[in-house]
């Protein structure tokens, strides 16, 4: 029987009648290390928590429900998932990733990536004839984040999954800031789908965790030695803290965009704020791609002001609206990516890509949109 996406948020594509023997609701949390062996060389398919344990299996198969995955593989933050990703390449390996890009990923492919032999060249990935330009004989990946952090750049999957098919290339997609609830690039030719699991799918900035999900189960095998090997994986209170997030991912995206859109036309009418990055405004250069490819724009806006001064006083005046790292929970977080999430990225990089002093990004919340506006009002006021 098929599914809808707000019913695989709560039972993925489990049968109620095939979970729990005690019929728990709420799927339970082993928190145990090892299992025991029911005979020599026999196993009930559990042996140690590192390699699987079955919460963490209940919630991998919920995203590889949602994501349309052949499997996923659960770690204990998104960057582990990145590292992970990486961990798929040999020395003298080239990657092609999106210029704009979560800061993370950009220190660790300069600092880890290069010492390990990894070659990366960051491109506009909107423009397909940039990525094209960059391909090299050991060109051996895609990496793309859409819309991306924090400028909303949008990359059309289509385009760039006609490109790795064409030459052989493994398309990643970090799908963090729509999650599957509104983007499934494996549907439009990905090979993987990496998530920073912290931000909307557990959507309670409440635990960390990350996820890769394949389209193929091979690759999916070497994911997991992977993670069998360097450790990095989701511990069982973790996964159940993820389970119960996911449960409303539905409603809460649903709200939460609609909030960011309210909002963003808001900002667009302050005298105070010059540009509103917004996938979900028609102006913004994206819009039609994003509309093709995903069920909706999210809850993440990026704005600039007209000085520092005046972004300064929003960080620090704002009382609803918490100024911190992160996105995608209930409550709305404000962040300043030139000194927060980008800092690690080199100035003439972020000068280049418009992260500069009067750049804010805003995580709309689940709070009443009204308030949320009213906040930013009197943040701007002088």
């Amino acid at each position: 029987m098929s599914r809808s996406i707000e019913t695989r948020c709560i039972h993925g594509n489990s049968d109620f009648s095939c979970q729990d023997t005690n019929k728990a609701v709420s799927f339970p949390i082993y928190q145990t290390a090892t299992f025991g062996h029911i005979g020599v060389g026999q196993s009930t398919g559990f042996d140690y928590s590192r390699v699987q344990n079955p919460t963490r299996q209940r919630l991998e198969e919920t995203i590889s429900a949602l994501e349309g995955a052949r499997d996923t593989v659960a770690f204990a933050t998104g960057m582990a998932a990145v590292s992970a990703c990486f961990e798929l390449f040999q020395p003298g390996d080239h990657i092609i990733c999106s210029e704009d890009l979560y800061g993370g990923a950009t220190r660790l492919l300069q600092t880890i990536g290069s010492k390990n032999g990894l070659a990366v060249d960051f491109v506009d990935t909107t423009d397909a004839a940039q990525i094209r330009a960059k391909l090299r004989p050991c060109t051996r990946a895609l990496y793309i984040e859409t819309p991306s952090n924090p400028m909303m750049n949008i990359t059309d999957l289509h385009a760039c999954a006609q490109i790795a098919r064409e030459q052989e290339l493994l398309l990643i997609v970090d799908n963090t800031f729509l999650s599957p609830y509104l983007q499934n690039p494996i549907e439009l030719g990905a090979d993987i789908v990496l998530h920073s699991g912290t931000k909307f799918l557990s959507g309670h900035n409440d635990t960390l965790s990350g996820f890769l999900s394949c389209a193929s189960q091979e690759l999916a095998d070497r994911v997991r030695m992977i993670a069998k090997t360097t450790g990095g994986i989701l511990a069982p209170f973790d996964c159940w803290l993820m389970l119960r997030g996911i449960k409303t991912l539905s409603v809460r995206m649903e709200r939460q965009q609609e909030n960011a859109l309210r909002v963003a036309r808001w900002l667009k009418t302050h005298p105070k704020i010059t540009r509103v990055y917004y996938a979900g405004l028609p102006e913004h250069p994206g819009y039609e791609i994003n509309a093709r490819q995903a069920r909706g724009a999210g809850s993440m806006i990026s704005f600039r002001t007209d000085s520092v001064e005046t972004a300064r006083r929003v960080l620090e005046k704002v009382r609803l609206i918490t100024f911190a790292e992160s996105l995608g929970g209930t409550e709305s977080l404000i962040t300043y990516p030139v000194l927060q999430t980008h800092n690690d990225v080199p100035q003439d990089m972020r000068e280049r890509l418009g992260i500069t002093e009067t750049l804010l990004r805003l995580s709309v919340g689940l709070e009443h949109v009204d308030d949320i506006i009213a906040d930013l009002k009197q943040a701007l006021e002088e």
